[in-house]
């Protein structure tokens, strides 16, 4: 008999069908036991008889193939039950389980979920995290392939890094020095210059900090895009504003059970998303919540109050920061104006997700820039070496994936919405 998944059972009442899948909750009475079993689209009470060959002794998360009637029974959520002829234990769980996955929630320390992760992402909230992750990214690339972008795949160890400085994992690459990549701005532009015009990419990056906070993590994935031919940055805040809408559609569309699990309603947005240059907001937060030590940058507690500061004013959970100081952006960003430049952060409910900005696509120019943060152009050869032959302007951003499932799901720590983090002190599992 072939399997039949959980949430296709309403189309099967009367029938005989076969469940795979794991024992999420056991109730036992004289006769009879009532064994819930899930499987990744969901969860069926299953009524047994208890001299039924496998169900003495069965233990929660056990896995199990489980035979029998689809029976209508609107005395249940599902509004049908299934009445087992057969089951048969495929891998029965011999030790105490050192957390009870069954549980609407976990209540335990973030040290103990991550310690324990393959059993805690089966309880149903942590399992739907990264089934909304899952649709973000697919959002991402489905927008972005309609719109003519072709995904593209590059290289993760490099022979520098691609915004300078010491942030880097450095690797024994055949008795030469190699790098985990920061990023793959590098080959994004390039491969711009190749002439795609249009590209993205969905990869791991790799920083070298020594961060110990809720929003760092030293391995993350993140969702570049390029494009050429723009001639401003706004042409990328507004094509991230169409992304984001319909990445929430896209999750609505396609994850309504694991938003109602999650309580989470998506954030709506307008037309636009606001817009304020960083010298403002600066200014907002001297002036509403003195913040009188901020300079040229805000720090954590900054983003959560200017975006509070929007919220409350434009009614909006993003707002872009533009305008960037030059030297707090990396080498290949168009400069502007007084020491600024053309580039751009998107705040969401407190937290940066994104930063993006037009580039440098003159080659005498690149050079320079790189020479004047005090990097040897030399290093960067093959990088330049494709600005030689015509690139056109161009621009581009990056999202980070876990901090925007964390800031839409409502998790104040990434690691909660990375499957398996790495910091500096995780390597395992």
């Amino acid at each position: 008999m072939k399997r039949t998944m959980i949430n296709k059972l309403n189309q099967c009442i009367n029938e005989e069908v076969l469940v795979k899948g794991w024992v999420h909750r056991i109730r036992t009475l004289s006769k009879i036991s009532f064994v819930i079993i899930r499987d990744r689209s969901g969860i069926v009470q299953c009524v047994v008889e208890n001299q039924t060959a496998g169900v003495k002794g069965l233990k929660h998360e056990s896995v199990v193939e489980i035979k029998g009637k689809i029976v209508g029974n609107e005395s249940v959520a599902a509004g049908f039950e299934m009445h087992v002829s057969e089951l048969n234990v495929i891998s029965l769980v011999t030790e105490e389980l050192p957390i009870e996955v069954n549980k609407e929630e976990l209540n335990i320390n973030l040290e103990t979920l991550l310690n324990n992760r393959v059993l805690s992402l089966r309880n149903l909230k942590n399992n739907a995290i990264f089934k909304i992750q899952a649709a973000i990214v697919q959002g991402f690339t489905n927008y972005l392939a309609k719109e003519s972008f072709t995904q593209i795949f590059t290289p993760k160890i490099v022979s520098e890094g691609a915004e300078g400085g010491t942030e880097l994992f450095q690797l024994d690459y055949f008795s030469k020095k190699a790098y985990l990549a920061q990023s793959p701005q590098f080959y994004k532009q390039m491969m711009v210059g190749a002439g795609y015009e249009k590209v993205f990419e969905v990869g791991h990056v790799y920083r070298a900090e020594s961060h110990s906070t809720k929003r760092h993590i030293n391995e993350y994935v993140s969702l570049d895009l390029e494009m050429g031919f723009i001639e401003n940055e706004l042409e990328l805040m507004e094509l991230e504003t169409a992304l984001l809408k319909h990445i929430f559609s896209h999750i609505n569309e396609t994850c309504s059970a694991e938003l109602e699990i999650l309580e989470v309603e998506l954030p709506e947005i307008g037309e636009s998303i606001v817009q304020m240059e960083l010298t403002e907001a600066i200014n907002i937060l001297k002036e509403h919540y003195n913040k009188i030590e901020l300079e040229e940058d805000l720090d954590p507690e900054g983003e959560k109050l200017i975006s509070e500061y929007v919220k409350e004013k434009y009614g909006s959970e993003f707002v872009f920061l533009t305008h960037y100081p030059q030297h707090k952006r990396p080498m290949y960003t168009m400069p502007a104006e007084n020491g600024k430049t053309r580039s751009f952060d998107l705040l969401f409910r407190g937290l940066e997700i994104t930063t993006g900005g037009l580039r440098i696509h003159q080659y005498n120019e690149l050079k320079e820039s790189i020479a004047n943060r005090g990097m040897n152009p030399e290093k960067f050869t093959t990088y330049l070496e494709a600005f030689k032959y015509g690139m056109p302007p161009h621009g581009g951003l990056a999202i980070g994936l876990e901090r925007i499932t964390a800031m839409l799901l409502g998790y104040e720590n990434i690691r909660e919405t990375t499957a398996f983090p790495r910091d500096k002190v995780r390597l395992n599992p």
